[in-house]
């Protein structure tokens, strides 16, 4: 039986991580596999979440399963992180999810549910696997333009014109910050264009949140999304912690649906209960305990929150420096978009063969599209990295 299985293509990603394991110059510089890292090159383990496991490993006394929507305590406290007070507990139906992946896998598994015909639009470009979970659940799929090459910045009048396309009870995938893979995110007047073709048409957003706190600060970073919530009848949230809180490999995510109508309420939480059930009955908890720890306590959480200002700092200062670098290099300012985009990604718009030659000539892995990792890099690096892109025509 197994014969017939399709063979699947490897993930780019995992295959440039191969890659760079295999290549025995000691100077290469990894740009991109999408974690965060600190000046040593590492992913670390921040010292809140390691607090709060010590505090748990002396505490917890039992492993039984928790329930099927994920802790209430932890779903509270997702809730009030990313919606603050802007919607009333009532109005949100949640389940905890393996992640942020496992969240828009079960988001689009409700679209689809809901309704049959919906088609989902998705910022083009947009993170690869919301285009691979989009097939392989048979959802129509149709990309609008949102990434200016000439610019490096939002396309806001094209993305809306093609927002015009929308039907009553379409998807519009939108990346709540730090868009992934451009680093490009829409000014407040974008956002209020959003907005308003969605309402227009009857359409539903849903925000993808995986980097709170990686662009311009935890509220900030959600400005957008309470908006979008304060003025959409219905609202689909899928958010990660895995790299605002560092826990990559726990796997802790939300799925939140907001709506208006209150009466909702109870069909949609059932269906979220429901969809768990089907997956895989109760969503991971260690890392959701981390998690409701930290942000429970007043000196975890000032803890965390000052290491993650700290990340996001550091982020912003290599962006600045390596545009800053180019800038000096070239006598122009072509490359001070790197400096304007936010989280860890920018796209810099190398073809396939500049790729190739940033990874084979000059050691610098960065992902097919041209998507570079800017946490990938150490100050020190950032010379390397500007003579590289400078090298293969950039």
């Amino acid at each position: 039986m197994m014969r017939g299985l399709p063979a699947f293509a490897a993930d780019g990603i995992l295959k440039l991580k191969q890659q760079l394991l295999d290549d025995p110059r000691d100077d290469k510089i990894d740009l991109g596999v999408g974690v965060y890292k600190d000046a040593s090159g590492e992913t670390p383990i921040m010292c809140a979440v390691k607090r709060a496991e010590r505090m748990l490993w002396e505490t917890e006394t039992t492993k039984s399963y928790t329930s099927l929507p994920g802790t209430p305590e932890y779903l509270a406290a997702m809730r009030r992180l990313i919606l603050g007070d802007e919607v009333p507990a009532n109005h949100v139906a949640a389940i905890g999810t393996p992640g942020g992946t496992g969240a828009v896998r079960l988001a689009l598994e409700l679209v689809r549910m809901a309704r049959p015909g919906a088609r989902v639009f998705v910022t083009n470009p947009t993170w690869g696997n919301h285009l691979s979970i989009l097939n392989y659940l048979g959802i129509e799929t149709v990309p609008f333009r949102y990434f200016d090459t000439a610019s490096h910045g939002v396309d806001t009048a094209g993305m809306i014109s093609d927002l015009n396309q929308l039907r009553e009870c379409d998807v519009v995938m939108l990346h709540g910050c730090c868009h992934n893979p451009s680093g490009a995110d829409p000014d407040a007047e974008g956002w209020q264009a959003l907005i308003d073709v969605m309402n227009a048409a009857g359409a539903m957003p849903m925000v993808d949140l995986a980097y709170q706190g990686f662009g311009d600060g935890l509220e900030a970073d959600v400005a957008a999304t309470r908006a979008i919530c304060a003025a959409c009848p219905e609202v689909l949230i899928a958010a990660s912690c895995s790299k605002n809180f560092g826990i990559y490999r726990e796997r802790t995510g939300i799925f939140m649906a907001v709506m208006h109508d209150a009466g909702a309420h109870t069909l949609t939480q059932g269906a979220l209960t429901h969809l768990n059930r089907q997956s895989y009955s109760f969503p991971p908890d260690h890392g959701a305990r981390l998690v409701t720890m930290v942000l429970g306590d007043g000196d975890l959480r000032a803890e965390w929150q000052a290491e993650l200002d700290e990340m996001r700092g550091r982020m912003q200062s290599l962006r600045g420096a390596l545009a800053q670098e180019l800038r000096a290099r070239t006598n122009d300012g072509r490359f001070d978009f790197i400096d304007a985009h936010r989280g860890m990604f920018s796209l810099i718009g190398a073809s396939p063969a500049q790729v190739a030659s940033l990874r084979d000539d000059h050691a610098v892995y960065i992902v097919g599209d041209g998507r570079i990792n800017i946490a990938g890099m150490a100050s020190c690096d950032v010379p390397a990295v500007a003579t590289a892109l400078l090298a293969v025509g950039l």
